[in-house]
This record gives C-alpha cells, structure tokens and sequence, in this order.
C-alpha cells in the first residue's frame, strides 16, 4: 500500500524520541548553569569553507534594498562567538541549519544542530563534556570513551604519516585500498588525506561506543587555533559512533588577523573551484578585533545522533517530514 503523500516520515515513537532526547539535552545544560541562547538563522554573510554551499534568499524591506542577498546559515557559530565576545558566558543553542548540495541516508538540506560554547575551556578538556552530553541524551551512561589523534590514525591504519607524505603517495594508497575512480581523481593532499579517512578509516571509529579523532593537521585547521610543538596541529576534534560523524569541535581561533587570511584563502579556493565567493561576516571578525575570550566550542548533529538512539540507518526516519514532502 502506498504511503500517502501527506504523511510524516518519522514514525510516533521516533517524535517522542526526539522530545525526550532534547529533553535530556536541555535538562544537562540546565544543570551545568550554560544559557540557551538564539542567533538568526538568517545573515548577511555566508560561509567561505569551500566544501559548504550556503541557501540564499531575499526580503522586501524598506531601505534594506531588494537586491540584497540573505543567507541561511550553515551553523550559528559566528553570531554566537559574537555574543562570547559581548560577554554572554557558557552558552548552547538548539537550532535549524541549512546546507545546499547534501541529501543522503545521512545528509539533509535542514538538520539540527546543537552547539555550544565553554570560556576558558581548550578542546581536550571540551572533549570529555561533549561524551557526557552524548551519555546524557543518549541514557547511556556507561557509554565507552577512547581517543586517537589524526596523525596516529592514518599511521596505525594505512602506514602513512600525514605529516610527512605528498599526494603522490597518498594517490597511490588510495588506488591500493580499491577507492573508485582514485586514478582519475585530482585532488590536493587535504582532498586526499579527506578521501582516505572517509573511505578506508572512518568506518572503524567508535565501534565499541565513542571514538575522538583529534590534532589534525594545520591545513584543516578552520576555525580552530594551531597547537605549537615538534608536530603542529590543530586544536580540533571529531567525534564518531559507529562510522558516523557526529560533532565537530574546537579550541577556537581568536587572532582576528589571522582568521581574515583563512577566510580569504577559503574565497580564493572557493573562486578557484567555480563556485561563489560570498561577502566575509565582517562583524564577526570585528567581535574578534575586540576580544574573544579563551574558548573550546562544538558543534553536533541532532539528527544523526537521534538515529543512533533510535536504530534507524536513514535520516528520514527521525525527521517528520523530509524536504520531499516538505
């Protein structure tokens, strides 16, 4: 029998999950004293990662100007890092996101997000809250923790340091592992270290509960800051549950000036891959020009992490209603 096109995807008993687990969500930050805070999920600027792609739209208002474009952000980070440098404290939003170009079994164009925000925190102490709040929402309190760093990883796994390898190499143990298409593919050494790590690596992480892959590589810093030493890298983590990406964190870069370079680089490479250069959130970067404070911050996805509560391996089945029948 046909479904009819009217009805939600999720079944009832997943809409009452997704109650509870926010419940639970809501319920810990309550009682470690982190305020909930909102931020439009409309802006004049968009995203510069090169591997986002922001929605556009436009309003009709007096003096605003009809031309002007408005973006629906891709996370809330900036407008809350905004709201870090007026003061607010410990802050965590619950939020809609919007990203073009992502449909899958994993990936939607709108999914929730839970981010938040620690003063005086770096990202490995983040770490640890970030398996609490997975235990919390999960009711899974005995929940198995294990870290790896990214260099560690790629060592272990395939014999390659990426640290101290090139693409050449990284191609040639793309096409060994059976990767389709890796000898016809071009990529630079993050696109081949990214198609390693998803293909050959990522499936195994947190197979026996939560697994932290941390320090990466300068190179994929993003917003996070860059830890000195013999092997640099950057303060930033993933946290994966049975192969899937779950939250992505950081102990965030505060130099105003220099993450002006990043985001340039970003527009360049965004530029030199066809696709559009959005104007920089120049009110971002002047919250950073006043001081944002010492901070680690996490994003991580709602949606997936209702799945793992729910045993469903489809995004669809924990959201009412995809955008097909939106």
């Amino acid at each position: 029998m046909r479904t009819p096109v009217w009805s939600p995807s999720a079944q009832p008993e997943h809409l009452r999950a997704r109650a509870a687990l926010l419940g639970r969500v809501r319920a810990f930050f309550a009682a470690a004293g982190v305020l909930e805070v909102e931020t439009p999920l409309l802006s004049q600027a968009a995203v510069t990662d090169p591997a986002l792609a922001s929605l556009m739209t436009r309003v009709s208002l007096p003096g605003f100007g009809a031309d002007r474009p408005l973006y629906l952000h891709t996370s809330p980070e900036l407008a809350m890092k905004r709201l870090l440098a007026a003061g607010a404290g410990p802050i965590y939003q619950i939020c809609k996101v919007f990203r073009d170009e992502e449909r899958g079994r994993l990936h939607h164009p709108e999914f929730s997000l839970l981010e938040w925000y620690r003063p005086g925190w770096d990202d490995h102490r983040l770490m640890d809250e970030v398996a609490a709040v997975v235990r919390a929402a999960l009711d899974r309190p005995e929940m198995r923790v294990e870290r790896i760093t990214y260099r560690q990883l790629f060592i272990e796994g395939l014999e390659l340091d990426p640290w101290h390898t090139d693409e050449r190499e990284l191609a040639v143990a793309a096409r060994k592992a059976g990767i389709a298409d890796a000898d016809r593919l071009v990529l630079d050494k993050d696109g081949w270290l990214d198609l390693l790590l998803t293909h050959c690596l990522q499936a195994g992480l947190g197979r026996d509960g939560m697994t932290f892959l941390h320090d990466y590589p300068p190179s994929q810093a993003a917003l996070a800051r860059i830890r000195s030493g013999d092997v640099p890298a950057a303060a930033r983590f993933e946290l994966y549950i049975q192969g899937i990406e779950l939250a992505n964190g950081f102990h965030e870069l505060s130099d105003a000036d220099e993450q002006r370079k990043r985001f340039l680089s970003d527009l360049d490479e965004r530029q030199r891959l066809g696709r559009s250069r959005p104007p920089m959130d120049e009110r971002f970067l002047a919250a950073l020009e006043a001081g944002l404070p010492d901070c680690a911050g996490v994003a991580l996805g709602l949606d997936r992490l209702l799945m793992l509560a729910t045993g469903v391996d489809h995004i669809d089945a924990v959201l009412a209603f995809p955008i097909e029948r939106a």
